[in-house]
């Protein structure tokens, strides 16, 4: 077997600090990605982009006196089946990504709040090509915790940012106040059967916060949390 993760899903909150670790990685060497972390060269996927363009698409369309297709004014779905869409989206991402790129591993990012079906509909919408060789680290905050990041991310004038764009009190309220891991899983590491498939997971405790100042602390804890990881994937 390959001494790297094949799929890498990385889920949590809104500002929980999914990027932040990308944004790490991406910061580390090869060789410390390979020796510390099981990630040589990673491509990643994540759907913030992608409904990004759907917002701008929207806003576009309505200049021109056209109806929206993806958004209300205000910023939310027309329909519950787009957040489905996103994910078969993020898996069509993932499989161009495998054609051409054989043996790097995929980081797909995103969050779903239990308002919109939560984690349990969006895995309905994995490929059986992503989950077979995936694994899922999961990063734990609480909604009080997602609020606060989420403000102190957002810059106005960067609203498209990976790293800085936010969601207003109301909006993340509604949507991820509520989430439905805990329902999914209440063990720190294992595996859950998505679709008949055994996919392990580790659950990475951010409640501290030490993804924002992409220090030592978040090296030795990303470390800790993926060999655990590492093990239970290679058991899979």
């Amino acid at each position: 077997m390959p001494d790297t993760f094949d799929t890498l899903i990385l889920i949590a909150r809104p500002a929980a600090g999914k990027s932040e670790i990308i944004n790490y990685l991406k910061h580390c060497s090869l060789e410390e990605r390979l020796a510390r972390f099981h990630i040589g060269e990673f491509l990643e996927v994540d759907d913030f982009p992608m409904l990004w363009t759907w917002f701008e698409e929207d806003a576009l369309l309505e200049q021109m006196g056209k109806p929206r297709l993806h958004t209300t004014p205000d910023g939310y779905f027309l329909e519950q089946h787009l957040w489905d869409l996103l994910i078969r989206r993020l898996c069509l991402e993932h499989q161009k990504m495998r054609r051409d790129h054989a043996s790097e591993t995929i980081i797909m990012e995103f969050s779903r709040g239990s308002e919109r079906g939560g984690y349990r509909s969006a895995f309905v919408h994995l490929t059986p090509e992503v989950l077979s060789n995936a694994a899922i680290l999961y990063l734990q905050v609480s909604w009080e915790e997602s609020l606060r990041k989420n403000r102190a991310r957002f810059n106005p004038e960067r609203p498209d940012s990976i790293l800085e764009h936010g969601l207003s009190d109301q909006k993340l309220a509604r949507l991820y106040r509520h989430v439905d891991w805990d329902e999914i899983t209440t063990q720190p590491q294992g595996t859950i059967d998505i679709q008949g498939i055994s996919v392990p997971f580790v659950v990475f405790d951010n409640q501290d916060d030490v993804t924002t100042t992409q220090g030592a602390a978040l090296g030795e804890r990303l470390t800790q949390v993926l060999d655990e990881l590492w093990g239970l994937y290679q058991n899979r």
